[in-house]
């Protein structure tokens, strides 16, 4: 037995299966299977059930996840004190929402890479609620998005805040003054994805005034969602300072309304017993970078 084994083996387990163990380990299949079978071996026992297409776990497979994963992470403490995360190889598989990948991410992937040369990342965009789902699954290792992830197990660190507000094209025609939520509700409203937290504010927006938007377009994207907007085909939630220069040259225009909404905190959340050392120094440095709070300062005047 040896840790490349035992690593196999708790992501075959941890994933449900030997081919997307092979690809977070950036190995091969076959590879994952002489590994598991290595161990088997080793213990005089199967580990898995090969009667089904899935790789579910036999009885002493399952006790051996445990045991596995609590020597996987203290073999990563026992490095980290002893060489310092610097040294670190392996992979990190980092999941951003599309707000970070317009702002800051370039600087972050920069700092991650001078900081732990021999790690690897692959970034996965996508709507919130799918980076969450990769992340309880296990085929993510971080995930920075807006909101908070509800679970003891999870471990979150704030990256501050980011403000949102109506914007419209001026060909649409909205009425000017402050609007509330019944006075836009006829109004055609542009969202990301029904699962997104996007489409939830939005919808939660006209909710608590007893309103309901009269259409919602749907797309999975802000930049998409701003071009609609540009484009007089609804109006949408932007984010105040990426889109600020589409409202100097007219193209948008804010609306102001009542009530306002509140500021969408963005956070990095990993699982509190990752086996990646990493992970925490990450979403560390994450915060460090983020240059939310620095923008709702300039906001603020401060």
């Amino acid at each position: 037995m040896n840790m490349r084994q035992l690593e196999t083996f708790y992501w075959a387990a941890k994933l449900g299966s030997f081919t997307q163990a092979a690809d977070r380990l950036g190995s091969t299949q076959s590879t994952v299977s002489m590994r598991v079978k290595e161990l088997e071996r080793d213990f005089g026992t199967a580990l898995f059930d090969r009667s089904q297409r899935t790789a579910r776990l036999t009885a002493k497979g399952r006790e051996l996840v445990a045991l596995a994963e609590e020597m996987l992470r203290l073999f990563g403490e026992i490095r980290t004190r002893m060489s310092g995360t610097e040294t670190l190889p392996g992979i990190v598989r980092l999941g951003v929402a599309e707000m970070i990948s317009l702002t800051w991410l370039p600087v972050l992937v920069k700092r991650i890479h001078e900081r732990w040369p021999r790690l690897h990342l692959e970034i996965d965009e996508a709507l919130t609620r799918d980076l969450v789902e990769r992340l309880e699954t296990g085929t993510l290792d971080l995930v920075l998005a807006p909101g908070r992830v509800p679970g003891y197990s999870r471990t979150t660190v704030s990256l501050g805040t980011v403000e949102f507000t109506w914007m419209a094209s001026p060909s649409l025609g909205l009425p000017t003054g402050v609007l509330g939520p019944k006075d836009l509700q006829n109004w055609p409203v542009i969202a990301l994805a029904r699962e997104s937290y996007h489409h939830n504010s939005i919808e939660e927006w006209f909710r608590l005034a007893g309103a309901a938007c009269r259409r919602i377009d749907t797309c999975k994207s802000l930049g998409v969602a701003a071009s609609l907007a540009e484009a007089g085909l609804g109006l949408t939630l932007l984010p105040v300072e990426r889109y600020g220069g589409e409202v100097a040259a007219g193209r948008l225009r804010v609306v102001p309304t009542r009530p306002a909404l509140a500021p969408v905190e963005f956070t990095a959340t990993g699982a509190l017993d990752s086996i990646v050392p990493a992970i925490r120094a990450i979403s560390t440095l994450a915060a460090e970078i983020s240059d939310f709070e620095k923008m709702a300062k300039r906001r603020r005047g401060q």
